[in-house]
């Protein structure tokens, strides 16, 4: 499978009455915090690759119910191997971020993480490594508040 030039990071999230929590998840490799995070392959779109990913990372279904965020960001190319098959002129790839719903869904981690935390906004906001993460994070946080969460679709 050839590496896609773009990213995703999918934050799960559960109600819990009144409150909502967040699961964040510490990677096995560099022991920092961020969301289920990962590349498009072939040619996934990116929601495509959000549902693979949480599957793979998370266990979470793909038939869960995804939503769509507005923040993209730009990670710039060197944080990922498979630059060297990428074109030469390609210096940022793009960032896409999705919420789930995780109300009746276990979390089951991959070897990528070695653990998970379901924490309120704040405590999940605080712990991220990643800018895009928080923002991303922020946003999903917002639009839960509102009720204005925008379901994804092809």
């Amino acid at each position: 499978m050839a590496r896609a030039t773009f990213q995703v990071v999918v934050f799960p999230f559960r109600r819990r009455g009144e409150s909502v929590e967040y699961a964040v998840f510490r990677r096995a490799d560099a022991g920092y915090w961020q969301g289920i995070a990962g590349g498009g392959e072939d040619d996934e779109s990116p929601l495509e690759a959000a549902k693979r990913e949480t599957e793979e990372e998370a266990g979470i279904p793909r038939t869960s119910t995804f939503y769509r965020l507005d923040t993209v960001s730009s990670v710039p190319v060197y944080h990922f191997a498979a630059r060297t098959e990428w074109p030469k002129d390609l210096y940022v790839t793009t960032n896409y971020a999705f919420g789930v719903d995780c109300a009746n869904t276990e979390i089951v981690l991959s070897h990528e993480h070695t653990e998970v935390a379901w924490l309120p906004f704040a405590e999940a906001h605080n712990i991220l490594k990643w800018d895009n993460n928080r923002t991303a994070l922020w946003e999903l946080d917002q639009r839960i508040l509102k009720g204005d969460l925008l379901e994804a679709t092809e």
